[in-house]
């Protein structure tokens, strides 16, 4: 080599590790809502997806069970977890309570380029809504929410309101009825352009207004059932 200088390698890009990929996967699968309510989990068949042994997916289940994504029983094994109409009343008060609280700080904390950001989402929103993909709006919908819970900083409420989202994603995938938006793209655009004004009362009052909407379009007499792991899985 010239003068003796020795080459420096690249540092390989770090590889996200087996459990981390099988919770994302199915965290994913969840929130774009391809992977139904009810539908069971097996192990012998997740590991043959994913290519890793039982002791990785047992971690995973367990870990998703613990964010209220799986349902874990004894000699049954793990299903995606199905919300039942009570849960389901009680995660929407507590949705639009926590959100009403980390609007205003979220608009406290907010920069141009905070609202820059927030509107490219709301331009792949609606692209995602005039190409019919259903499960980019609905996770798209979803990363919405919680991305201006992300502006308002409180590491804490942020974590609790992905829990909420995700499995308010349930109860969608569930009980809301074919055809219907996750989201009304249109008030996520107005709550930001109200946020955007400094009108923070009539930000948390439509934020409100957005998710109330969103319960009353659930049909608790509905269910949904689905096939093929690994299609809902996206593998």
């Amino acid at each position: 080599m010239k003068g003796g200088r020795k080459a420096v390698a690249s540092a390989p890009p770090a590889k996200e590790d087996d459990a981390t990929r099988i919770y994302r996967t199915i965290f994913e699968a969840v929130m774009s809502q391809r992977l139904a309510p009810g539908t069971r989990l097996a192990e012998v068949a997740l590991c043959e997806l994913f290519g890793v042994g039982r002791t990785v997916v047992r971690k995973v289940l367990q870990e998703l069970a613990h964010d209220h994504i799986v349902d874990l029983k004894p000699n049954r094994g793990a299903t995606v977890a199905a919300p039942t109409p009570q849960e389901t009343r009680e995660i929407f008060a507590a949705r639009r309570a926590l959100e009403a609280a980390l609007l205003p700080m979220a608009v406290a904390n907010a920069t141009r380029a905070d609202y820059a950001a927030l509107k490219r989402q709301l331009r792949e929103e609606s692209d995602a809504i005039h190409t019919a993909d259903q499960p980019a709006w609905a996770r798209l919908a979803s990363a919405f929410h919680l991305r201006v819970a992300m502006l308002a900083g409180n590491r804490i409420l942020q974590q609790y309101l992905a829990e909420l989202v995700s499995r308010c994603s349930l109860i969608v995938a569930l009980y809301e009825p074919p055809g219907d938006a996750a989201c009304e793209h249109d008030e996520h655009a107005r709550v930001v352009t109200l946020m955007e004004r400094g009108d923070v009362v009539a930000a948390v009052a439509l934020m409100n207004d957005h998710l109330a909407d969103l319960e009353r379009r659930i049909d608790l007499t509905r269910g949904n059932h689905a096939a093929d792991l690994g299609r809902m899985l996206g593998l």
